[in-house]
């Protein structure tokens, strides 16, 4: 049995982690972390990570960026490893993770689907085919009304997935509506679609003469983020310091 602390344990993320394991044989929480107490959970809640007194195998973590210092000093202090969730990390933020990853294992990843990530697995074998053979490449994603940022942060992590088999030579092109010139070969258009209550759909598009390949990823709930991190907990157990994703995880 792997034993967890789920780090932000009352918020809507880590009520869906908390739900997912009470059915999984292989996992249990031990221990949740957050100041939050309008919960009822069935194992200890601690206000903050340096109260914890409970040792576990893992950390999941759902919570916020301003928790992740504290959070970093613990998973290196009782040496636990840690599946890092939470976006929004400044620089100085992510400079400690990866001082921490030098002495603790730590998973992190712009998306913690596991559809995603495999694909990512499948657009770079797709670059490698078709890239240098004319095809034009173009991302769409749509998300609900309320989402403030465009495009998403996982459409920019499948732009440079595809980028990363091409040297990184393609440039990023997001709005046409202001340039009056033909598609230049090394882009990848990316697009925004906000509406309705749409969770996350990616779609990237190869084009080429006389022919077009879709690869599509439809998000139904917000569940598939909470199953990701649960794979990764059980991945990331004994691991060596280090950085590592989903793309460990699917491999």
């Amino acid at each position: 049995m792997i034993n967890v602390i789920m780090h932000g344990c009352n918020g809507h993320m880590g009520r869906v982690v908390t739900e997912l394991i009470e059915k999984d044989e292989k996992v249990q929480i031990v221990a949740g972390i957050d100041a939050y107490t309008g919960v009822t959970n069935t194992y200890p809640v601690f206000p903050s990570i340096k109260d914890c007194t409970v040792q576990a195998d893992v950390i999941i973590d759902f919570a916020v960026a301003a928790a992740v210092p504290d959070l970093l000093e613990y998973a290196v202090a009782t040496n636990t490893p840690l599946v890092l969730c939470t976006t929004g990390l400044t620089a100085e933020q992510l400079d400690m993770v990866n001082d921490a990853a030098k002495k603790v294992a730590i998973l992190k990843s712009a998306n913690m689907s596991l559809g995603i990530n495999t694909l990512m697995k499948l657009l770079r074998m797709a670059t490698e085919v078709l890239a240098d053979r004319g095809f034009d490449i173009e991302i769409v994603e749509r998300h609900h009304n309320q989402k403030v940022d465009a495009p998403s942060g996982t459409a920019l992590a499948l732009a440079d997935c595809i980028n990363q088999v091409l040297n990184n030579e393609y440039d990023y092109t997001y709005d046409r509506s202001t340039i009056r010139e033909k598609r230049k070969k090394k882009e990848i258009g990316i697009s925004a679609v906000r509406g309705g209550t749409i969770v996350g759909d990616h779609e990237v598009i190869f084009a080429g003469t006389d022919e077009v390949i879709e690869i599509k990823h439809t998000a139904y709930s917000k569940a598939i983020f909470a199953k990701g991190a649960i794979d990764a907990a059980k991945f990331l157990v004994d691991k060596a310091p280090g950085i590592y994703n989903m793309a460990d995880v699917v491999e």
